[in-house]
């Protein structure tokens, strides 16, 4: 059997016809900005191979927008979780690149749940997004993508910050205290969604 293609962060090109697009702004300020965006039935392999501009602001596409700052907090950790996944899958990870060239496409399940990671953190205090993190990592795939489902179909749009689901993500992840050992495990959480396996679901 052919080795299957994998571009950015899970993406399987030849396979879906949906799923994000990560574009890093250029500089080096803290309050540049990353930008997130969903795509649907287009071929996201060369929108990923060639320089290009964010989405503009009022795009319906945009998911995300948060600056460097928040952005460098989170992702080498969403990376690592992300690269175990797929390794578990049999799909080889990507090195975090902090100022990649082009924008980075990403697997739709793990896009999901990258969203709900920035929603939580868009608008916290920076000492916040550590508490966020544990929060986050605690929470089953399946839990986050039915955040992402309820999130989006109302307050999905990357500029409606603070309002509805947005401001109820950060309640919950980021003003949230985490306590180590409290609550069920990762483990017990996705036996209570009878699940017994992680899976990446096209």
């Amino acid at each position: 059997m052919a080795a299957r293609k994998i571009i950015g962060l899970g993406f399987l090109p030849e396979e879906a016809r949906h799923g994000f697009l990560i574009y890093i702004s250029k500089g080096q300020a803290m309050n540049d900005r990353v930008f997130i965006a969903e795509h649907r039935e287009i071929d996201l392999a060369p929108l990923g191979s060639q320089m290009m501009n964010p989405p503009t602001l009022n795009e319906a596409a945009l998911r995300v927008v948060i600056d460097r700052k928040r952005w460098l907090a989170l992702a080498p950790a969403f990376w690592e979780e992300a690269n175990r996944r797929l390794r578990a899958n049999g799909l080889p990870h990507a090195k975090f690149q902090k100022n990649p060239s082009k924008p980075v496409p990403v697997h739709p399940s793990l896009g999901k749940e990258l969203c709900v990671l920035c929603w939580a953190v868009e608008e916290a205090a920076p000492d916040d997004i550590p508490n966020a993190l544990r929060n986050w990592e605690a929470l089953a795939p399946e839990e986050r993508w039915w955040l992402f489902t309820m999130t989006v179909a109302t307050t999905g749009q990357a500029m409606q910050k603070g309002i509805g689901w947005r401001k109820a993500l950060r309640a919950a992840l980021a003003d949230n205290p985490f306590v180590k050992g409290e609550g069920l495990s990762p483990k017990s959480r996705r036996e209570l969604l009878a699940h017994t396996q992680l899976s990446l679901v096209l």
